[in-house]
C-alpha cells in the first residue's frame, strides 16, 4: 500500500480534481498520454490504453485527492525545448546490444544492473504485430531479447507500471520527453519515486496510437506490420524494413492527419528532463546520440566506457540542434489556428 502527502490544488471547474483535468487537459487535446495520473491515482482508476487517458466512472469512484493534477506535466503547460543542460554529448556504439542504432539504450541499463544501480527496469517489447507490450525486466539477461529492443512509436503503459515496482525496488525507466517530465512531478510530489534511480529519456518528435499507426501502414501502405523486422524515422522518412529484405519508406509528414493533438503542442525533442537523453539524430548509422544530463547517468557511461563495452563515435551537436528548433516550429503553443 501506497502514501503520500499531497497539498490540494486549487480546482478551476465545481466539480472533482478528475474532471477538472478532463475539461483543462483531455478534452482540450493537450494531454500527452504519458499515464502520469494512473501511476500516482490511489483507486487505480485512471485507464492508459490504445486511446485517450480515461477513467470509467469517475463521477462515483474518483474519491478527490487531487494527485493527477499535481503531477500532470500537462497541467498548467509551459512548454519545454531546446537540448537543455547537459554535463556531455556523444556517440557511441554498443559491443554487446544490437538495437535501433547504436543500442546504448540497453547498454545504459544494463550497466545500470551491473552496476547495482536498479533492479529493475521497465522496457517496452512488442507482440508480432508491433503493439507495444511493457515489460518489467529483472536482469541483463532479458535484454538479449529481440523483441524487447528497437522504437515501437506507440504509446506504452511505461508509467503506470512504476507503481507495480517502485515500492520494493530501484528502477529504471525509459521513456519519451512527457514521461520524463512526469517522472521529475512524481519525485516532486512523494519520495517514494526517489526509487527511481536511473531516467532515460528518447529523442521524440511525435508518437502514435497503436491502432491509427497500424491503419494506416496496412490501408495506405499496404504493409503488415507482422511483416516488418524495424521501423525507423530517418531524414524526415518513416521507413519500415521487412523480412523479406525489402523496405518501404515515405515521408514522416504523410502521418499528420494521425499525429494526436497532445504531440501536437509539445516542444521537447531531447528529453531535457531526463538523466540521460538517447537518439539517432546526430549521429553517424550504427550510433546512438547521448545526453549526458545528470552526475547518476555519466558514472553508468563512465563505467561503460571503462569496461569497453561501447565505442566512440563523433556527434553532430548542430544536427540535434536543429531537430529541437524544428520541433518548436512545428508545434507552437498556444496552438495557431
Amino acid at each position: 500500500m501506497y502514501q503520500w502527502e499531497i497539498k490540494i490544488p486549487k480546482k478551476i471547474h465545481d466539480t472533482k480534481f478528475f474532471g477538472n483535468l478532463k475539461i483543462e487537459v483531455i478534452d482540450k487535446g493537450i494531454c500527452s498520454h504519458c499515464g502520469t495520473c494512473a501511476t500516482i491515482c490511489p483507486v487505480n482508476g485512471i485507464k492508459v490504453e490504445d486511446k485517450p487517458i480515461y477513467f470509467p466512472n469517475w463521477e462515483k469512484e474518483c474519491i478527490d485527492c487531487g494527485a493527477c493534477i499535481k503531477v500532470c506535466p500537462r497541467w498548467d503547460y509551459k512548454p519545454l525545448n531546446g537540448i537543455g543542460d547537459y554535463l556531455e554529448i556523444l556517440a557511441a556504439k554498443s559491443k554487446r546490444f544490437k538495437g535501433q542504432d547504436g543500442a546504448m539504450v540497453t547498454e545504459i541499463m544494463a550497466s545500470a544492473f551491473e552496476m547495482d544501480l536498479i533492479d529493475r527496469a521497465i522496457f517496452v517489447g512488442r507482440d508480432e504485430n508491433w503493439k507495444p507490450i511493457t515489460s518489467i525486466v529483472k536482469d541483463i539477461e532479458q535484454l538479449f531479447e529481440e523483441t524487447i529492443r528497437g522504437t515501437k512509436y506507440s504509446f506504452a503503459d511505461v508509467m503506470p507500471r512504476i507503481k507495480e515496482v517502485v515500492k520494493d525496488y530501484r528502477v529504471g525507466v525509459i521513456g519519451t520527453p512527457c514521461m520524463m517530465s512526469g517522472v521529475r512531478k512524481l519525485q516532486q510530489e512523494s519520495g517514494i519515486f526517489n526509487n527511481i534511480k536511473l531516467a532515460i529519456g528518447l529523442f521524440c518528435t511525435e508518437n502514435f496510437y497503436h491502432w491509427q499507426l497500424h491503419e494506416f501502414l496496412l490501408k495506405e501502405k499496404n504493409v503488415e506490420m507482422k511483416d516488418a523486422v524495424k521501423t525507423d524515422i530517418k531524414r524526415g522518412k518513416f521507413i519500415v524494413s521487412l523480412k523479406n529484405g525489402s523496405k518501404v519508406s515515405f515521408p514522416v509528414k504523410e502521418f499528420d492527419p494521425i499525429i494526436p493533438s497532445g504531440c501536437e503542442v509539445c516542444q521537447d525533442f531531447a528529453a531535457i528532463e531526463s538523466d540521460v537523453s538517447v537518439g539517432s539524430v546526430g549521429s553517424k548509422a550504427g550510433y546512438s546520440s547521448v545526453i549526458v544530463r545528470r552526475e547518476n547517468a555519466k558514472k553508468v557511461l563512465d563505467y561503460i566506457f571503462e569496461k569497453e563495452y561501447a565505442e566512440r563515435g563523433e556527434v553532430n551537436i548542430d544536427a540535434i540542434q536543429k531537430l529541437c528548433e524544428f520541433k518548436i516550429k512545428i508545434h507552437p503553443y498556444p496552438p495557431k489556428h
